[in-house]
């Protein structure tokens, strides 16, 4: 299985050493590396660097791994579906109802499957049996970090410069309002809405708070609960996520396993778009 992958930061740095080191034990090597700026591909094979995106038809590989920037999907998405399965490390592309209906189109078109990464967002196949089902009412997703883990847009970027001493909420409210300012930190919300179909990105809650005393810790607090039954009954799932950070990263150190551990189920579901 020949891998593409799009961005070269942490994450695509981490999936790159992850197939150079268990590749071959997996199946998997590497077919071509892209990055915004190419002097960071330093450690990456001459053969194996792609300078351009608009070559892309050049290469031939079975999945595309995007792990830049939700706009990539927006440029460049149906053309990766028409080539492969294409992997989406920045789902918060897909709050844009455009984009996911062109990739959808695209991924029929092509007979190609489109693959979301579960990432930091715990329970997401549980979350997704509640939604085939009908019986998720609810869920809200509340993302703390500390104000140097952030890379929001305004109003939020403000916001956030001012945090002192005391944790402040940066938004409250539907995940479709929140990806646009913050699509590089709220990726596990868009997870969220993806999986909690039957809610969508503007039914679904997040919360985001800046809090300083959390150092490296990222924590993802999730509630979900089921519909009322007749005898006035509810389920609900209440789960806290503490995920060890560097300092100033956006990815915690345990969704790097996760990506990784997703990129081996990112095969064989044939067309459409599938949790992984």
């Amino acid at each position: 299985m020949k891998i593409g992958i799009v961005g070269f930061g942490h994450l695509g740095e981490c999936l790159y050493n992850f197939i150079l080191k268990e590749g071959e034990k997996h199946g998997l090597e590497i077919e071509f590396v892209w990055n915004r700026s190419p002097e960071k591909l330093s450690l990456v094979e001459s053969d194996k660097i792609l300078t351009s995106l608009e070559d892309i038809s050049c290469c031939s590989p079975d999945l595309i791994v995007e792990v830049a920037h939700p706009n990539i999907s927006k440029q460049y998405g149906a053309t990766f579906l028409s080539i492969a399965d294409y992997f989406i490390g920045s789902p918060t592309a897909l709050a844009d109802e455009a984009v996911k209906t062109e990739l959808e189109k695209s991924a029929k078109q092509y007979k190609h499957g489109v693959y979301i990464p579960s990432g930091a967002f715990w329970g997401a196949q549980d979350i997704q049996k509640m939604a085939i089902l009908g019986t998720l009412a609810t869920l809200k997703v509340t993302m703390k970090k500390h104000p140097s883990a952030f890379r929001v847009l305004e109003p939020l970027e403000s916001l956030n410069k001012s945090v002192k001493d005391q944790p402040v909420v940066l938004f409250e409210g539907s995940v479709g309002d929140l990806c646009p300012l913050a699509p590089n930190n709220v990726n596990t919300m868009a997870v969220a809405a993806i999986a909690a179909h039957n809610l969508g990105f503007n039914k679904v809650k997040g919360c985001l708070i800046s809090d300083p005393s959390l150092g490296g810790w990222h924590i993802v607090e999730i509630e979900a609960r089921g519909k009322v039954t007749d005898s006035g009954e509810c389920f609900s799932v209440i789960t806290t996520r503490k995920n060890p950070s560097s300092p100033g990263f956006v990815t915690g150190k345990a969704t790097f396993c996760s990506f990784c551990a997703s990129l081996l189920r990112a095969r064989g579901q044939g067309v459409g778009i599938h949790m992984c």
